[in-house]
């Protein structure tokens, strides 16, 4: 029988994790700056449930802008890296790049565009050049900086299409923990390797043994179903990014953990249950618009038709010139 361990679960653990590994002995400035962390992370752990937002630097593959989402990682002591770095031998695109972080490099795009200084439309082509050349989010000079630095064994978290997967390595070569619905019945099937830009790995079982899937045809179909549900929690970030949060002035000083743990958990368990009415709402308006699109009616379109329409659509973060409000949502990411 399978065992099913729920999200809610999940985030009473991490949450336990975090209370529980506070630091003994440490100093009252140490010890101030890591309840400030706490108070942060408390703040973003729902997020796990549907998508944490980082903004990654092409610079090194630990280098991402810091935000209070990157603060889980930190407090849970878990290496979070990406593999979309700039090649340090193409100068032109190292000095168009610079040190900006994705959202910065959209916005300088942007304003590249419109300036009359021919050096700066020229640097803001390099640029744009280089998102377009690396859709993927993964360079060939960042795979072998994530080989290189990736300790033998070392279980992290790695970045890329705006996904968090598992990876290790294992006698010198990445693996990702493979978690797309189509395998859930492949039990066999556990690591894909990492060893090329094109996502096109080798599967493996647990002792990293190859084991290509039993039924390709149906792990097809489920990672189809599996892409619409990845937009259907990207459409949820963006969502609850415009939603009301919680409004942290609010809460009294003082208050103990499980008083704050108690009205965290309130405001996550009301994300959740919207999160899934969404999900259920949007699965109805499928079922409806079947009928309707046999009889040759104009079926009303769901969330879901617009990412059916490539299968390479969340592998893809490619900027557009449209306006700087798009291209930060673009940004965003997801937790599967």
């Amino acid at each position: 029988m399978m065992e099913i361990i729920t999200a809610e679960q999940l985030m009473e653990y991490l949450g336990d994790y975090m209370l529980d590994a506070k630091p003994k002995e440490i100093s009252e400035i140490q010890r101030l700056n890591y309840e400030q962390n706490m108070s942060d992370a408390m703040a973003v752990l729902h997020k796990l449930q549907t998508g944490l937002d980082v903004n990654v630097k092409f610079t090194g593959v630990r280098v991402f802008e810091y935000t209070p989402e990157c603060i889980v990682f930190d407090l849970l002591d878990i290496p979070l890296y990406h593999g979309w770095l700039v090649d340090p031998q193409i100068a032109d695109v190292v000095k168009a790049v610079g040190n900006c972080s994705y959202n910065q490099l959209v916005e300088k795009i942007i304003s590249c565009k419109q300036s009359d200084n021919s050096e700066l439309v020229s640097e803001g082509f390099v640029a744009e050049q280089f998102l377009n050349n690396t859709a993927t989010q993964l360079t060939y000079h960042g795979l072998c900086e994530l080989t290189s630095t990736v300790q033998e064994g070392e279980l992290c978290v790695f970045f890329r299409n705006n996904h968090f997967s598992t990876m290790t390595k294992y006698k010198g070569q990445l693996y990702l923990l493979v978690t797309d619905q189509g395998f859930l019945t492949e039990e066999k099937v556990v690591w894909e390797s990492l060893h090329n830009v094109d996502g096109d790995g080798n599967f493996c079982d647990s002792e990293f043994h190859l084991r290509p899937p039993s039924d390709p045809e149906t792990v097809y179909r489920g990672q189809q179903d599996q892409i619409d549900q990845d937009y259907l929690m990207a459409l949820s970030l963006q969502q609850e990014q415009q939603s009301q949060e919680i409004n942290w002035e609010q809460i009294p000083e003082g208050i103990s953990d499980l008083e704050l743990a108690k009205k965290l958990q309130e405001e996550e368990d009301r994300r959740a249950s919207q999160y899934y009415q969404e999900q259920e709402q949007a699965g109805a308006a499928a079922a409806v618009a079947s009928p309707q699109a046999q009889q040759g009616q104009p079926a009303q379109a769901s969330p879901s038709s617009g990412r059916q329409s490539g299968n390479n659509e969340r592998k893809r973060k490619e900027p557009r010139e449209k306006d700087k409000e798009k291209e930060k949502e673009k940004s965003s990411c997801v937790i599967l």
